[in-house]
């Protein structure tokens, strides 16, 4: 089910991709440079299921923890959310503090889910 978003945050998300870096997850499994893969999805999203090797960091402190979490501003880092809209608006606050190399994942998780590629679920949930 797709979710309806309110135009004033599509016309952001808009503003955002036009400034940053996106990659498919085509060119993600095909990528063979180091990278961190960073979700930003809120915990509860997180604690359901998320990408293989993905460090949690969600969108609502990824501000405050990112120079903790990744220090060298010139990492790559790709960043997912559900579908590829928080994560184009992190990306771009992340340039905006000085992170060079930064990607939103398009599609997000729920690409990746309907691709039906790997997944690190909780053990109850399998």
């Amino acid at each position: 089910m797709s979710k309806q978003h309110a135009a004033g945050f599509v016309a952001l998300v808009e503003q955002a991709r036009a400034q940053i870096k996106e990659i498919s997850i085509s060119e993600l499994l095909e990528h063979n440079q180091p990278y961190v893969l960073l979700d930003i999805r809120e915990d509860h999203e997180w604690a359901n299921g998320h990408l293989p090797e993905a460090m949690h960091l969600g969108k609502g402190i990824i501000e405050r923890d990112i120079e903790q979490t990744v220090a060298d501003t010139k990492q790559k880092i790709v960043l997912y959310c559900g579908g590829g809209y928080r994560s184009a608006l992190s990306a771009h606050t992340l340039q905006q503090m000085g992170y060079s190399n930064v990607y939103s994942l398009i599609g997000g998780y729920r690409e990746w889910c309907e691709r039906k590629l790997p997944l690190d679920v909780p053990t109850a949930q399998q």
